[in-house]
């Protein structure tokens, strides 16, 4: 499998079926010039290009071009962890670049105030040179610590007006993302604080009850955060933050489909029950693409067998050792049409980070990311466009 950047020059791939906001069209083609998606077509209607690739003669009969997907929620992978700075960002995002994961989000796990501050603003500076690295993702440490997951419980706090402007500042408008539990004291007015500093405010790792999940949402709030994982499930009487987002047309789920944080079946649930409202992420830790054994997730000894990641004190779940193009099969598998497994990889995440403008479509005038994948959905191909 390769992965090629494509800053300068024209790239032109034909002879695919193309699959992109939730639409199929055979026999199609996409040309990119300087980094930049500028035409797309069916048929032998293209005109030459600097680099051509025939997709079928590369991928085989049944051949398929996505978009590049998009990760907005993931901590490591090939042994490295997000938070260790970074050559292991580096090390870990080309793990998931190989698996078609073109862009992502770098999220961080519970820390000190201070290391948070200083990682948020090595991302910063990291996204001057890397242009896959979306920008930042607190997950933490304003959580419930009743539902802490895999997070040190001794290090959650608060959500503080000064602590949250600290990180956003720190982040110099790079944090996409930063999970909060609404009903803790001042919650919902980090909510409004998190969001008119152009960051997504996410619900996660909470106790909340649906309705302060609602209130979280008027105030701005438009994720949540792996949902049914650290957070009330549905219950009749009692229909939890899931529902409550399923039913909110500005609210973006994400889902965890290693069949392992949810059931096949909870899957396909939460796809009909949100409709072009599910992002497939990872929540993948360092061990992603790498063997069993133990790791660290920020402050946390986690122990991983079979692939699954533990946390070694509670047993929690302590994210994913998934990528995205498995994500995408299990998906599939779970019953969700192609077409929406794609859309939930690529277009629903970026528009749920607010560079839905750039990325995740196969359209002209978006950046020029593309898999190109064979019948069985195994990657063989993945271009990563120039910086937006």
């Amino acid at each position: 499998m390769n992965v090629t950047s494509t800053p300068s020059g024209s790239l032109l791939v034909h002879s695919a079926t193309i699959i992109d906001g939730g639409e199929t069209a055979h026999d199609a083609w996409v040309r990119v010039e300087n980094g930049v998606i500028v035409d797309r077509g069916i048929g032998a209607t293209w005109s030459r290009a600097d680099e051509e690739v025939d997709a079928r003669s590369t991928a085989g009969a049944g051949a398929i071009l996505t978009p590049g997907l998009i990760d907005i929620h993931g901590h490591g992978g090939a042994g490295a962890s997000f938070d260790d700075g970074i050559d292991a960002i580096r090390a870990a995002r080309a793990l998931h670049r190989a698996h078609g994961t073109t862009r992502a989000v770098v999220s961080l796990v519970t820390a000190p105030l201070d290391d948070l501050s200083r990682r948020v603003a090595e991302i910063a500076d990291l996204m001057t040179t890397d242009a896959d690295i979306l920008g930042s993702h607190l997950e933490g440490p304003f959580l419930d610590p009743g539902h802490h997951g895999a997070h040190s419980p001794g290090l959650l706090r608060e959500p503080v007006a000064d602590d949250v402007s600290r990180l956003l500042a720190a982040g110099r408008g790079t944090i996409r993302q930063v999970t909060i539990a609404p009903e803790l004291p001042g919650g919902i007015d980090a909510i409004r604080l998190i969001t008119e500093a152009g960051a997504a405010a996410a619900v996660g790792h909470t106790d909340a009850d649906a309705s302060t999940a609602i209130a979280a949402f008027d105030a701005g709030a438009s994720i949540l955060t792996h949902a049914f994982n650290a957070m009330p499930g549905i219950h009749h009487r009692a229909p939890g933050p899931v529902l409550a987002a399923a039913a909110d047309r500005r609210v973006v789920l994400e889902a965890i489909a290693d069949d392992v944080h949810l059931d096949p079946h909870v899957v396909k649930l939460l796809f009909d029950a949100a409709p072009g409202r599910v992002a497939l992420i990872t929540d993948a830790m360092a061990a992603a693409g790498s063997a069993d054994g133990d790791y660290d997730l920020g402050a946390v000894k986690v122990t991983v067998r079979d692939g699954v990641a533990r946390a070694n004190d509670t047993g929690s779940i302590a994210g994913s050792t998934l990528t995205q193009d498995e994500a995408i099969r299990r998906t599939v598998a779970a019953g969700v049409p192609l077409t929406e497994a794609v859309r939930a990889a690529t277009e629903t995440p970026a528009h749920a980070v607010g560079v839905g403008d750039r990325l995740g479509r196969l359209s002209p005038g978006h950046l020029g990311d593309a898999v190109l994948w064979d019948a069985q959905l195994r990657v063989v191909h993945a271009w990563t466009g120039g910086r937006a």
